[in-house]
């Protein structure tokens, strides 16, 4: 397990500017099967995340630990908030996007398309005008280990817009092997989202894409960044507009340019991250049974 200074790797000189070199890569928690789809919430000061093959949610509270928020969970992996702070998942299990209201009754937002069951909705993000926008790979119907193991019904799998004040879900997106992670810029004049088909086809590259954003609509498709080791799984910005992404036995750090400032080696296969604490320069990460973190010289970037 890496820690200490060997948890860093400084690929450009920048990348000092965004690390505190004295600042420990803290293991928080050892007994996942698969953590994911951290959140945090910083008016109660907890964050939430996923064990998917152990279909449950944990919380963790600073200073006081772990312990369960949701068990069963449905095979819960990617979690965001809305506008009003509610928690957003994406359900495996329930192949569907679900709503935790505020008397922690569980709203299904969307599960269909076009009439046909989505595949197993992945991560998600909300937009400062309200909207749902999430991806839509299959990994939850490929076995029993994530959800359930089902035909797929939708043609591909898409990444898709859903507009909870109408109830309308369009695709912006249809060209992915497997979409996974997503992100908007800092003004969401664009969107980033990773695509890890390399998952099941060794040839499928390994990318970030971004597109220009306009209304409902994406545009202007382009490679952000080849992921030089592992999956581009999940992924957060600062507010400079960095992109922290999970990249094999690590996080990778990107410029707004694309351009690979860095990395922290957490020594196990990365799947998330997300910004939190007091003042959201506390990285957690999620990685196979670990949930770590480590404190940062950078914002997150994050809605509410």
């Amino acid at each position: 397990m890496a820690g200490g200074d060997d948890a860093i790797e400084i690929i450009d000189n920048s990348f000092n500017d965004l690390i505190i070199a004295e600042a420990p890569l803290e293991v928080l928690y050892d007994q996942c099967l698969w953590a994911e789809g951290p959140v945090w919430f910083g008016d109660t000061n907890v964050l939430v995340w996923s064990d998917i093959p152990n279909n449950r949610m944990l919380q963790y509270v600073p200073d006081l630990g772990v312990t369960p928020f949701r068990t069963p969970s449905n095979f819960v992996n990617g979690n965001t908030r809305d506008l009003q702070g509610r928690l957003i998942s994406c359900s495996h299990g329930g192949r569907a996007v679900l709503r935790t209201e505020w008397d922690g009754t569980i709203t299904t937002l969307v599960d269909r398309f076009q009439g046909k069951r989505l595949n197993s909705p992945n991560d998600v993000v909300v937009k400062s005008d309200g909207t749902i926008w999430f991806t839509d790979p299959p990994y939850g119907i490929l076995s029993d280990y994530e959800g359930y193991k089902s035909d797929q019904e939708q043609d591909g799998c898409y990444v898709y817009r859903f507009d909870p004040a109408d109830g309308s879900l369009v695709v912006l997106a249809d060209d992915f092997a497997k979409p996974n992670g997503l992100a908007f810029s800092p003004d969401e004049s664009v969107l980033y989202v990773s695509d890890t088909g390399q998952s099941h086809d060794p040839d499928w590259p390994a990318q970030i894409r971004k597109f220009g954003v306009s209304g409902s609509k994406l545009t202007n498709p382009s490679v952000f960044a080849d992921i030089d080791c592992g999956l581009s799984d999940g992924f957060r910005l600062d507010t400079d507009g960095n992109i922290w992404t999970s990249a094999g036995l690590g996080v990778n750090v990107y410029n707004p340019d694309g351009a690979l400032l860095g990395r922290i080696k957490t020594g196990a296969k990365t799947s998330n991250v997300v910004f939190g604490g007091p003042k959201r320069n506390r990285l957690f990460i999620t990685c196979s049974e670990y949930l770590m973190s480590i404190d940062v010289n950078a914002t997150g970037l994050q809605r509410p």
